[in-house]
C-alpha cells in the first residue's frame, strides 16, 4: 500500500457529514476547516452571525457548507441542528461539541447565575447534541463524537469554578458515552487544547509578564497555533481512530508535564 493510498483509506473524510458547534470562530473554525480539508461537508450552528470568511474557506475545499444561527441552550434547538444536518447532507457522521464560554470572577462574586449559564452551554448542550446525534448514529452503526475538553479537565482553576467543573464534566461524559455507544461502532473522544494564540488570549500574550509565565510552563516554548489542532481533529474523525474510544487527547505542547 502506498503512502497516498494509506492516507486516503485511513484519514479521508470524503462523503462524511459533520456538525461543528461554534465552528465559525476561534478554535472552532480550525476544527471546521480541518474536517473540510479532509473531505467532509460541514454544518456550523453558532449564536454568532455567519461570516463570508468561514463559508469561503470551507467551500474552497470543494465541500458543502451550511450555517445555522442557533442558541444551543434553547429547548429543541439541539434536535433541530441534528435534523437540519441530516436534511441538508443526508446523514450526521461527525459531531464536534466545540461551543463554549468562560466567565471569570473572584469566588465571592461568582454566583448561581454565572454557574447556570456556563453549565448550560459547556455541558448540557453538549449532552443534548450528542443524545440527538446518537439517534441517527446508532442505526447507521457508525459515528464520531468529539467533545472539546481543556487542560482544566485535569486541573483546578482560579476565577471560574464553573469552567473547571464543566470541563471535568465533559471529560467524564465522554467516557460515559463511549461506554454506551462503543458497541454500536461509535467513537466518543475528547480533545483538550492547551494555550493557543487566539483572539481570546490576546491580552495574556500582549502582557510580557503573563506571556512569559505561560511560556515557562510549556516545554515546546511557544503558544499553540490553531493548525496544531487540525491533525488531531481529522484523526479522531476518521477510520484511523476506530479503536480509540473514551480518550481525552491533550494537545498542549507538553504543558501538563510541568
Amino acid at each position: 500500500m502506498t503512502i497516498e493510498k494509506f492516507a486516503m483509506d485511513f484519514f479521508s473524510l470524503k462523503g462524511k457529514n459533520a456538525v461543528v458547534t461554534g465552528g465559525n470562530t476561534g478554535l472552532g473554525m480550525a476544527f471546521s476547516l480541518a474536517l473540510a480539508k479532509a473531505g467532509a461537508n460541514v454544518m456550523v450552528p453558532s449564536i454568532m452571525e455567519d461570516d463570508s470568511e468561514t463559508k469561503n474557506l470551507i467551500e474552497d475545499e470543494g465541500v458543502a457548507y451550511h450555517f445555522m444561527q442557533a442558541d444551543i441552550t434553547e429547548e429543541g434547538v439541539p434536535a433541530a441542528i441534528v435534523e437540519t444536518c441530516v436534511e441538508q447532507f443526508g446523514s450526521i457522521d461527525i459531531l464536534v461539541n466545540s461551543a463554549g464560554i468562560s466567565l471569570l470572577a473572584d469566588v465571592e462574586n461568582f454566583g448561581r447565575e454565572q454557574w447556570d449559564k456556563m453549565l448550560s452551554v459547556n455541558l448540557t448542550a453538549a449532552f443534548e447534541l450528542s443524545y440527538e446525534a446518537s439517534k441517527f448514529m446508532v442505526p447507521q452503526k457508525s459515528g464520531k463524537i468529539i467533545n472539546i475538553c481543556s487542560l482544566f479537565s485535569f486541573l483546578g482553576g482560579q476565577w471560574s469554578p464553573a469552567y473547571a467543573a464543566t470541563k471535568h464534566g465533559i471529560a467524564g461524559f465522554t467516557k460515559a458515552y463511549c461506554d454506551e455507544l462503543a458497541q454500536h461502532n461509535i467513537q466518543v473522544n475528547g480533545i483538550a487544547p492547551g494555550y493557543y494564540a487566539t483572539e481570546l488570549t490576546t491580552a495574556t500574550r500582549s502582557n510580557p509578564e503573563t506571556n512569559q509565565r505561560v511560556l515557562e510552563h510549556i516545554p515546546a516554548n511557544r503558544w499553540g497555533d490553531t493548525m496544531d489542532l487540525m491533525g488531531t481533529t481529522v484523526f479522531l474523525s476518521s477510520r484511523a481512530s476506530d479503536y480509540v474510544n473514551g480518550h481525552i487527547l491533550v494537545v498542549d505542547g507538553g504543558y501538563l508535564v510541568r
